[in-house]
């Protein structure tokens, strides 16, 4: 199974229960550079995928608490060098990986390079915000070579036509961005977010996840038979930052009456 595969199928064999599929986020290298690889193992034990952020000076799409925990890691000496040296030293974890970098570290490590240190490093696929699609086929091309994803985002601006184009051309899952601006911010999912996934699920071919803002349970119950999956990001950051547990914070957000491990069974 190539590594992009390996992330659809995280997410559809998660889904199987009827509850949407866990994506979690963590800064590399954030609370503490030392502590990146315990909290690394603690956000996998509890999400289906785990999404690795690289720091970086400007995370436009990042909001408040994702650009603080950038600036604090790199403040450590955190790097994409040093993250995916890290994680090729770690033994291959249960949940796909998938980096979540723009796009200067990347240019700056070099394309064919990256994708060869990301392969050894287990890593499933690539987000990258400020990437268009249509800018973006040297980095496909690299990835694809090693079976490696590349995620589309799309947003509830987004037109018809580019809409479709994003969903038969990503990789992994459909990132569906749940409204316009930064991460962070608590979203009610009101009617027409529903209406907006609901016509991102009907094009995709992949998994379908909705991301930004979620950090409740009642917001996840609310996406429930509309998503595939759900990312958090902040809420899970902000969990890291005041010593939380990361497997118990996510158990509550997936609700006391599915775990992942019942989800896997069902499967």
């Amino acid at each position: 199974m190539k590594p992009r595969d390996r992330i659809s199928e995280a997410l559809r064999v998660a889904g199987r229960g009827g509850e949407p599929a866990l994506v979690a986020f963590l800064t590399a290298g954030y609370p503490s550079k030392s502590q990146f690889r315990e909290h690394l193992q603690s956000v996998a034990a509890g999400a289906d995928v785990v999404e690795i952020g690289v720091p970086f000076t400007d995370p436009m799409a990042d909001g408040v608490t994702i650009q603080r925990s950038s600036q604090a890691a790199l403040a450590q000496g955190v790097s994409l060098r040093w993250i995916l040296a890290e994680l090729e030293a770690m033994p291959r974890l249960d949940a796909p990986l998938l980096l979540m970098s723009y796009l200067n570290p990347l240019l700056a490590y070099g394309l064919d390079r990256l994708a060869d240190a990301a392969a050894r490093a287990h890593v499933a696929g690539f987000i990258v915000p400020d990437l268009p699609y249509d800018e973006s086929s040297d980095l496909r091309k690299a990835l694809d070579a090693h079976g490696i994803a590349m995620v589309q985002m799309v947003t509830p601006v987004t037109k018809p036509e580019r809409m479709k184009q994003l969903c038969d051309n990503t990789q992994g899952f459909v990132y569906a961005v749940t409204m316009t601006g930064t991460t962070g911010k608590n979203v009610a999912v009101p009617n027409e977010v529903i209406a907006y996934l609901d016509r991102v699920r009907a094009l995709a071919k992949v998994p379908v996840c909705a991301g930004f803002g979620i950090r409740s349970r009642e917001q996840v119950e609310r996406l429930r038979g509309h998503v595939d999956g759900v990312v958090v990001g902040s809420a899970l950051v902000e969990v890291l930052e005041r010593g939380g547990n990361p497997t118990e914070w996510l158990g509550a957000l997936r609700g006391s009456a599915r775990t992942k491990d019942s989800a896997r069974e069902k499967g």
